[in-house]
């Protein structure tokens, strides 16, 4: 008895720790869209793992052997969400940043570029604005934590693209906290200065939103008209996420710019959402049902064909864009961003600059296991309709644009630029 009860004590915070890992298996056994699991024998695995599940003798312990679990499958979209705030390295949906820890930020982006984590844009009137950071200062420390040693414990050997996202989930997981909260920064500035800012985290702005067990999201939209060089009308719309909520702002950003000589849809940063949105988007420029691609699960394919949208908001009839459209594309660019960006690719009513994006591009269920934790699990497949398969592949933009810590010192945007000139060009062979 009183090893049974030495052992009852021993896993007494690690509830329903067999349960769980036994549900996470045989969930992806049940929904994996490949009966081969990407080449994995899935009973041997679990053969193999289960074992140290049921000798966890903490939650972080047991959400470890989960993730060696989903990290042997080799794809994307498997992933935990903890519902404590004991944080793990292994959770791997961008989605799950920050949900944790907090959901207030420091107000500024970053991106890993060589061996260098800079800053590329700040939000104004963020906590990183009022303190003065700059795009292109270098984060060298994290409260107190060097930026090098952070950085030392990705995976070795891990190919340049996923390091940067493994770099960006990393920093942004310590630059989120509670709201009201203040973090010790600090980096070298454009002249190799060093500068040391406490900068207050803040809510994120933007409409919130949830969706199923996914932690709170804020959907943000942009518009801005920018000129061409040769003084043309372009607009620019972008947003941060596939969600329900982008429609409508959207739909209005498109409106306003009917009549430009072309439109920038700018989905750097965005790490998708709800893919079936990117059916009624494409509507706004493509004015016949042609397919974007082809979703294939494990016992059906869903075809992802564009929605034309040939009515606005209010009800008025409208024409279909049909002008020059550039989509810019980062490394940040993920899931439903890839399939839009590749779909419109592929029929070749776009052009895309920028960086190959992620190459995440499966899509992804949410269940909540007996211990609270969410499992992300991919159960289907995305190809284009040229038949190219974005996942691990990525979005190969039509004009590659390097992020140089030069350009963001001094304010310039090379991939907006190479974009607006590309319409120039399209725009002058149409009137011709």
């Amino acid at each position: 008895m009183a090893v049974a009860a030495f052992t009852a004590a021993l896993h007494a915070d690690v509830p329903k720790g067999i349960e769980t890992f036994d549900a996470a298996w045989t969930i992806i056994r049940d929904t994996h869209f490949d009966t081969t699991f990407n080449g994995v024998d899935w009973n041997a695995l679990r053969t193999e793992l289960r074992p140290r599940a049921q000798a966890a003798k903490t939650t972080g312990e047991l959400r470890g052997v989960i993730n060696a679990m989903l990290a042997r499958l080799g794809q994307s979209h498997f992933a935990l969400i903890p519902s404590s705030a004991e944080q793990n390295s292994g959770v791997a949906d961008a989605a799950q940043v920050g949900s944790a820890a907090g959901t207030a930020n420091a107000g500024f982006d970053l991106r890993l570029v060589g061996r260098d984590v800079l800053v590329t844009t700040v939000e104004k009137g963020s906590g990183a604005d009022a303190a003065g950071v700059k795009p292109g200062w270098r984060l060298t420390a994290i409260a107190g934590a060097a930026v090098d040693d952070l950085l030392r414990t990705l995976p070795p050997g891990t190919h340049d693209r996923l390091r940067g996202l493994q770099a960006w989930r990393l920093m942004q997981s310590r630059l989120h906290g509670g709201e009201g909260s203040s973090i010790a920064l600090t980096f070298e500035n454009g002249s190799g200065q060093v500068v040391r800012r406490d900068v207050a985290r803040q809510q994120e702005q933007g409409q919130p939103v949830t969706v199923g067990s996914l932690p709170l999201m804020f959907v943000r939209v942009t518009d801005a008209e920018r000129k061409t060089p040769a003084g043309r009308k372009a607009g620019l719309i972008g947003f941060n996420v596939w969600m329900a909520a982008v429609d409508a702002p959207f739909q209005a950003a498109v409106d306003r710019f009917r009549s430009a000589d072309g439109i920038v849809v700018d989905l750097r940063g965005n790490p998708g959402g709800l893919a079936a949105m990117i059916m009624g988007i494409s509507g706004h420029f493509v004015s016949a049902r042609r397919p974007l691609g082809i979703m294939k699960t494990r016992s059906n394919e869903l075809r992802f064909v564009v929605n034309p949208r040939e009515v606005n908001a209010a009800g008025r009839p409208v024409t279909v864009y049909g002008g020059p459209v550039a989509i810019l594309v980062d490394s940040m660019s993920g899931s439903a961003s890839e399939c839009f960006a590749g779909g419109m690719q592929a029929i070749g009513r776009v052009r895309v600059f920028g960086q190959t994006t992620m190459g995440q591009a499966l899509p992804a269920l949410f269940d909540k296991l007996p211990n609270g934790d969410v499992l992300i699990h991919a159960y289907g497949d995305f190809v284009t309709a040229d038949g190219t398969r974005l996942e691990g592949r990525g979005v190969i933009p039509d004009e590659q644009v390097p992020v140089l810590r030069e350009d963001l010192l001094a304010g310039r945007d090379r991939s907006l630029d190479a974009a607006l000139a590309w319409i120039d060009a399209a725009a002058g062979r149409r009137s011709q």
